[in-house]
């Protein structure tokens, strides 16, 4: 069974930097995709990032504007979303979630290619 579990999210004043980590277990292969997704109470949930592990080929929302950068540490099994010069708008809860094959990957931020595994999230709050 595939299990993802976030941790990293805080409160940060606007301009500021996190990171969030994905621990991942149970993938016993490396055509997963592994997405970043945030929603926001009353709003539909966004797709920030994604992170194909057999080519770690990376994807990320137009949105963001180079702010997120996406890494892995094999070793650990864990996958990183590093979000700089962060803004009140990006307050939000935080999931990652993983899906096989490169399609979710490309495309991750449609509602057509739905995540089958998903973390509980962690929340980030940037304040102005």
């Amino acid at each position: 069974q595939v299990q993802l579990a976030e941790s990293g999210g805080g409160s940060v004043q606007a301009g500021g930097s996190l990171r969030l980590s994905c621990a991942v277990s149970g993938v016993t292969d490396s055509t997963y995709c592994i997405g970043w997704f945030r929603q926001v109470p009353g709003k539909a949930r966004e797709g920030v990032a994604a992170f194909y592990t057999l080519d770690e080929t990376t994807y990320y929302a137009d949105s963001l504007e180079g702010r997120f950068t996406i890494s892995r540490d094999n070793a650990k099994r864990t996958l990183f979303l590093q979000m700089n010069s962060l803004k009140p708008e990006d307050t939000a809860m935080y999931y990652c979630a993983a899906g096989r094959g490169g399609g979710y990957c490309r495309n991750f931020n449609s509602p057509s290619w739905p995540f089958p595994y998903w973390g509980q999230g962690t929340q980030v709050t940037v304040s102005s």
